[in-house]
């Protein structure tokens, strides 16, 4: 028996909530990771000559955030499955805006990677709840079917986030951008507190003990549903967090724009995720998760293409940049709410831990990139050209290994979601 069946005591009752509402409350919670991300895009360079930093310190302010977003969903998980989704909500957000503003007021851009730091360790609470309340709510295919409708809504908060940042950076500086993280997550702390109730039918005793721990954790580990959506969702979002963390140093470093203008240009990503999102939204009632998966497969190959051709451009365009970048959102559009809804499919009983885990992984990869995008995408390394060429080779692999994971491991366990 799972170790998270082991011990249980009564919770909240049994929470009814239409797929509107559901949908909104995740937008709002996940949508604080683009927000972290995004505002932060255009602010990049502004501050590496504020600080006077070079790259691979400042590419550290991403890589930080992402190490300690992963780390500590594996803390956040199992406390959320044990106390509950709201208490740890509250928690996380409130960290998440002391974290913000200390970010906004650092001297040095160690400071800064400290503030980002924390803003992971916090934010990451706030997002595997949202998360585990999917799999709270719904059975898997439903839950998928909310969760593209909420990462709809997310993708809208994606096209606003470098917009704004873009704005506040050239109006204000690199500090405002990181402020208006802080204005954000204090906004949803007060929604949670007002309107959004305790989701987790019960509250797990063993959840915390090291021996029941470590015992579901292997649980999952040997599930095979579990690892392909991992996978899954693992190689996307790699493709994806090269995109977020070197297009400000592309677009503004090597192809000239204005941080308002890149944050535009990085706008048409977030919109093609949104129509992802509406495609999954459509495929998922006639193909279920993994065939949904499948299909949207063929976008990512394509956009695999485009990039290795944009790799051999001596003279590269924005248009030629943005072009392969969104078909490439176009396909994580569905690939991210399947694997998401799909990875905690199989654990109504310990969604928090098995969302952690997951985020853990996703978190591993784009540190790793975050590393190698520090040293690629350094001044003078190749040239313009040669940065262009770094990223759309980055974002190809993603694209391939995406591919080969919805072709094998999701086609041949993806619908292994029953309760194990």
């Amino acid at each position: 028996m799972p170790a998270a069946d082991s011990a249980s005591v009564p919770g909240a009752p049994v929470v009814r909530m239409s797929h509107g509402f559901a949908a909104m409350v995740l937008a709002l919670l996940m949508g604080l990771q683009p927000i972290t991300t995004d505002l932060m895009l255009p602010a990049l360079p502004a501050l590496a000559a504020d600080l006077q930093a070079p790259m691979a310190p400042v590419q550290l302010t991403m890589s930080a955030l992402i190490l300690a977003f992963g780390l500590t969903q594996l803390v956040w998980g199992p406390v959320a499955d044990r106390f509950g989704r709201r208490p740890v909500l509250l928690l996380g957000l409130a960290l998440y805006t002391t974290a913000s503003v200390f970010a906004a007021l650092a001297d040095s851009v160690g400071a800064v990677v400290l503030g980002r730091a924390l803003q992971g360790a916090s934010l990451s609470a706030v997002v595997v709840c949202g998360r585990a309340m999917v799999r709270d709510l719904y059975e898997p295919q439903e839950g998928g079917m909310v969760m593209a409708r909420a990462l709809t809504g997310m993708g809208a908060l994606a096209i606003a986030s470098p917009l704004i940042g873009g704005a506040l950076v050239a109006g204000f500086g690199w500090r405002a951008a990181v402020a208006g993280m802080a204005v954000a997550a204090a906004a949803t702390g007060l929604f949670v507190a007002l309107k959004v109730p305790e989701t987790a039918r019960h509250r797990h005793a063993d959840a915390t003990r090291p021996g029941p721990l470590l015992r579901q954790i292997g649980a999952t580990l040997r599930h095979p549903g579990f690892r392909a959506w991992a996978a899954l969702v693992g190689c996307t979002y790699g493709g994806l967090f090269i995109f977020l963390a070197g297009s400000g140093f592309v677009l503004i470093g090597a192809l000239g724009l204005s941080p308002a203008a890149a944050g535009a240009v990085m706008s048409a990503c977030a919109v093609a995720y949104i129509a992802g999102t509406l495609l999954c939204r459509r495929w998922i009632p006639r193909l279920g998760l993994a065939g949904s998966v499948g299909r949207a497969a063929w976008i990512t190959l394509a956009a695999c293409v485009a990039l290795v051709l944009l790799a051999q451009r001596r003279d590269p365009s924005v248009l030629a940049v943005m072009a392969p970048v969104c078909l490439y959102a176009l396909g994580h559009g569905v690939h991210m709410p399947c694997g998401q809804a799909g990875v905690v499919g199989p654990f109504p009983r310990a969604a928090g831990l098995v969302s952690a885990l997951a985020g853990f992984a996703m978190s591993a990869v784009a540190f790793g990139i975050g590393l190698w995008l520090g040293q690629a995408l350094a001044p003078g390394a190749a040239g313009a050209a040669g940065t262009v060429r770094a990223f759309a080779l980055g974002m190809a692999a993603a694209a391939l290994a995406t591919v080969g994971v919805a072709w094998t491991l999701v086609h041949r366990h993806g619908d292994r979601l029953q309760p194990a």
